[in-house]
């Protein structure tokens, strides 16, 4: 029988009847309470399809979102940085029955151009009772886009979700009496799912900046590659509690995690490769392999399937598909799926090569984008990179680096030859550009639009 997510965390209040559930800097709650406001905000939405929520880093956003899972109601979780008329769209595709927001995201909701009702959890909460959810029913509806273009609406069930739980179970060690530093805001689903995965296993979430929970003694962190340069650039010492990191999101370069183990010197390094439609597909511990194309080994129960390059997924975890106005659309076809990027597999392993249309050609060659950011970001005192292709007359294209530099990094010559030794003559870049940040979407992701902006 399937256990659900909320299932899971009602056992845990069960046998931890004393353990702190949730801490930020300003409230501190227990399993029980934080339990009950769960079940007391179930039962007021309970009879909903669908919940709006724009969370933040606090509990009451937290409790939001449990009790819609809980009452079998779809979270549609929105984000900060989605712009009026993307909000509009969203909602106009999900048709929540309410949006619900702590009472300091109010005014950001009015500065996206919500008109409407802005509903807090304190006044959804009800005596009733939840009827609880089905394995089938949907649990939520994310937004896949970034600050530019439509808006894409993905849709996950219960069961999915339930899926992937069971596979962090097995790959992550979490457990009763841990502490899962949550640093990141919750409308991102990477820190929203590592906040409710630690509730199911007992553990304590922390939603405080990571130097405050890390000071505090977490045993676990979740992170993406820029986030874990935050806490290297912060550090005044080592934090020798921490047991695991656990980071999402773009390619996590070699230098980064090394930086981050001398701060964290007793930590599993763990980076996995997923995608919002995809869940979870394959995790690397530790350095990186030193190939620089490596996503590290499948999850147990994920296939991988390359088709004239693309990696097509299929296991129990992946989206059920699109959301319009009138169905759910362009889900998997026999069980597969693909996002687009291009891969090899060598047995069990995975390698990644960029997605679809990333790679450009110059002079009638092949560049592969995300082998020179690799080149570069193996280069000491390069923190992040990235390639983009700019259009040429002579060549058609020419790949162009932007780098991020932290502590001492080469001058610009000299990383010209380190590249010359390591790239084929067509793949080092025709020009180098520094940058304080790379500009990314609110899930983290470069934008590229945006970079080919900066550059230009």
């Amino acid at each position: 029988m399937t256990e659900l997510l909320t299932d899971r965390i009602s056992r845990q209040v069960r046998s931890r009847p004393a353990a702190p559930a949730v801490r930020t800097a300003g409230e501190s709650v227990g399993y029980p309470e934080f339990w009950a406001r769960v079940t007391r905000v179930a039962a007021g939405l309970a009879g909903l399809r669908r919940v709006a929520v724009l969370p933040a880093s606090d509990i009451d956003s937290l409790v939001t979102v449990a009790a819609a899972m809980h009452a079998g109601v779809s979270v549609v979780l929105l984000h900060r940085h989605l712009l009026p008329d993307q909000l509009r769209r969203v909602l106009e595709v999900a048709d929540p029955g309410a949006v619900v927001a702590a009472a300091p995201q109010h005014r950001r909701l009015r500065r996206m151009g919500f008109a409407g009702v802005i509903h807090t959890a304190a006044e959804l909460t009800s005596d009733g009772v939840a009827h609880g959810a089905r394995p089938d029913a949907e649990l939520l509806a994310g937004i896949t886009s970034g600050t530019t273009g439509e808006p894409k609406v993905f849709v996950r069930d219960q069961a999915s979700w339930a899926a992937t739980l069971d596979r962090s179970d097995r790959t992550f060690d979490i457990g009763p009496g841990d502490t899962v530093a949550v640093p990141g805001v919750l409308d991102h689903t990477h820190f929203l799912y590592g906040a409710l995965h630690a509730l199911t296993r007992g553990a304590t979430v922390d939603l405080r900046p990571a130097a405050d929970a890390l000071a505090d003694g977490a045993t676990h962190l979740y992170s993406v590659p820029t986030l874990a340069w935050d806490v290297v650039r912060a550090a005044r010492g080592t934090h020798e509690s921490v047991r695991e990191v656990l980071s999402s999101a773009a390619r996590w370069p070699a230098n980064g995690r090394a930086a981050l183990r001398d701060v964290l010197p007793n930590a599993a390094l763990t980076h996995f490769y997923g995608a919002s439609e995809l869940s979870f597909v394959s995790f690397d511990r530790g350095l990186g392999a030193a190939d620089d194309y490596a996503a590290g080994e499948l999850f147990d129960g994920v296939e991988v399937d390359i088709r004239a390059g693309r990696v097509f997924v299929r296991s129990d975890m992946v989206f059920r598909g699109y959301l319009t106005r009138t169905a759910v659309v362009d889900g998997p076809v026999g069980g597969w799926v693909s996002v687009g990027d291009r891969g090899a597999l060598d047995g069990r392993r995975l390698r990644l090569f960029g997605r679809t249309g990333e790679m450009l050609i110059r002079g009638g060659l092949n560049v592969e984008p995300a082998a020179v950011e690799a080149a570069l970001t193996a280069i000491p005192g390069i923190t992040e990179a990235a390639c983009v292709g700019v259009a040429d007359e002579r060549w058609g294209q020419v790949p162009v680096a932007v780098i991020v530099v932290g502590g001492r990094a080469p001058d610009i010559e000299e990383i010209r030859r380190r590249l010359r030794a390591t790239l084929p003559a067509p793949s080092v870049p025709a020009r180098i550009q520094m940058l304080d940040a790379l500009p990314r979407t609110p899930r983290g992701k470069l934008d590229r639009p945006a970079l080919l902006a900066a550059i230009s």
